[in-house]
């Protein structure tokens, strides 16, 4: 650093409002830290002024040096051990991963996460991204030039750095600050190390109580709207990653108070922003896959880590950018809960075409349009064995007559249709069943595997071996469901294909 030991002291000092000395000892006793010991290691590592306030400023009001230097130890070590903790078989263990780096904004520097005051809120900064030949590749202190900051070419840090402070933020998260990018030293560590952590859990900067800042137009940017703006591919709305960044209550970036858009262009605007709050919060698998249909992203794989941390699951697959999208959905579908499985065999139509027929593929996801409309309850098991066979258990009809399902929508009315099976006691019951999907069910003997009170069915057929290969869908109509509850259906446990 350009500053002596005793030069950082006296501006810390100046700073802080602090009167310490490079011999303050603590209590009076000899061999206990001093803010000598303290400020040595940052002159030795040259770092600046910045990176030693942010650092120290929460911590150096304490009247005992050595708990300041415990903690500032104690703190860094407790973070890295969470975040080599926390991945285990390439998954991610917990989704509440904190950021590894923030923007300190009170010492407008980037800090890691351990050295943050865990009582204050980071605001996360989402961003429209804009055309390559718009933006400009920035080296800054900020972030120790550790790797260029892609900003627009209009726009700089300085500006975004007011506007955060002006919002009463102390900290922020920006992905081109805080995450590592490309051309950084050691870029080899942004793939292999620091992104299949960091990339699956940017979710948690943008949770429910976070204060999220969006700049619709590009990065630091006025909010500007026009009739075109919801076409482009860099409309903020359309990014991939947008689905997790949005919260309940965004602030908006570069409003200016000036009429920015006409009447029609706002109101949709402001539609927009209700609906993805209305599908970010709910969870639906086949909604958010649906939604991500029309998503851009720099990459095919980051449509499938942009859905991962909106589902919920118990823990999340780590980002390998070597996985091609069709893997990395497979492996998100082994973490998911029962609720996101119950979804994709209850409610998808079709069989799936890749490796097992009860799930879809990630070409299925992309192209094919499904309807969501009420969450399932009482779904039953999905379990997922060692040899790679998949269970389900809930209630089933080993035999059952389908009819009336064979023929096309009409008029985009559902189909209407009956099914005829006998209980154990050789008694005979119909029900009324509808499907409000293309895919044919020809008239024919099947197998029914039904959720909650068999409101909602697959059908398919037995193999010799037991195990229910998926054909499509129907659901039971009116009263029907409740009278399947009055006969009595066992549950049971059937093998997946």
């Amino acid at each position: 650093a350009a500053l002596s030991v005793d030069g950082v002291l006296k501006r810390l000092n100046a700073t802080l409002g602090t009167s310490y000395s490079l011999g303050s000892k603590v209590r009076g006793l000899w061999r206990k830290p001093t803010p000598r010991s303290i400020l040595k290691p940052y002159v030795a590592r040259n770092d600046d002024f910045g990176t030693v306030y942010s650092h120290l400023r929460h911590f150096w009001y304490a009247c005992d040096i050595a708990k300041m230097e415990e903690a500032l130890r104690t703190r860094e070590e407790k973070d890295r051990e969470m975040r080599e903790e926390v991945l285990v078989d390439d998954q991610i263990k917990r989704s509440d991963v904190p950021p590894r780096r923030v923007w300190d904004l009170c010492a407008n520097q980037v800090v890691p996460y351990g050295v943050v005051d865990c009582a204050s809120e980071v605001h996360g900064i989402s961003h429209a991204w804009v055309e390559e030949n718009d933006r400009v590749d920035v080296m800054t202190l900020i972030n120790g030039k550790e790797w260029p900051v892609p900003m627009p070419k209009d726009v700089n840090l300085n500006l975004i750095h007011i506007k955060m402070l002006n919002h009463g933020a102390q900290y922020a998260w920006l992905d081109v600050l805080c995450l590592w990018q490309k051309g950084g030293k050691g870029e080899y560590l942004r793939l292999e190390e620091e992104w299949k952590l960091d990339v699956p859990t940017i979710g948690f900067v943008f949770s429910d109580t976070a204060q999220v800042v969006c700049y619709f137009n590009g990065l630091g940017r006025p909010l500007h709207l026009t009739p075109d703006y919801f076409k482009s591919e860099r409309c903020w709305f359309r990014r991939a990653w947008t689905l997790q960044e949005i919260s309940i209550d965004p602030i908006i970036g570069g409003e200016t108070g000036d009429d920015v858009a006409e009447d029609e262009v706002r109101k949709k605007f402001d539609e927009q922003l209700l609906r993805l709050r209305h599908i970010r919060h709910r969870h639906f698998v086949l909604q958010l896959a649906s939604e991500m249909q029309n998503q851009v992203s720099s990459g095919p794989l980051d449509k499938v880590a942009g859905l991962a941390y909106l589902l919920n699951p118990p823990c999340i697959p780590i980002y390998d950018a070597k996985m091609s999208d069709a893997d990395a959905w497979e492996v998100l579908m082994d973490v998911m809960l029962h609720f996101s499985l119950a979804e994709l065999f209850f409610y998808f139509p079709e069989p799936g075409n890749g490796r097992k027929y009860w799930r879809l593929s990630w070409q299925q996801i992309l192209t094919t349009k499904t309807c969501l409309t009420t969450p399932m309850l009482w779904v039953g098991d999905f379990r997922h064995g060692d040899t790679d066979e998949d269970w389900y258990s809930r209630y089933f009809i080993d035999s059952a007559d389908v009819r009336c399902l064979d023929e096309g929508l009409e008029e985009e009315m559902p189909r209407q249709g009956e099914m005829v099976f006998k209980t154990s006691a050789g008694i005979s019951h119909t029900f009324k069943i509808s499907a409000d999907h293309v895919y044919r069910i020809p008239d024919g003997s099947y197998a029914v595997s039904g959720a909650h009170i068999f409101r909602h069915c697959v059908v398919g057929r037995l193999r010799g071996n037991q195990k229910f290969e998926k054909l499509s869908i129907f659901h039971l109509v009116d009263d029907e469901p409740f009278r399947t509850w009055e006969l009595g259906l066992e549950e049971r446990e059937v093998i997946l294909c």
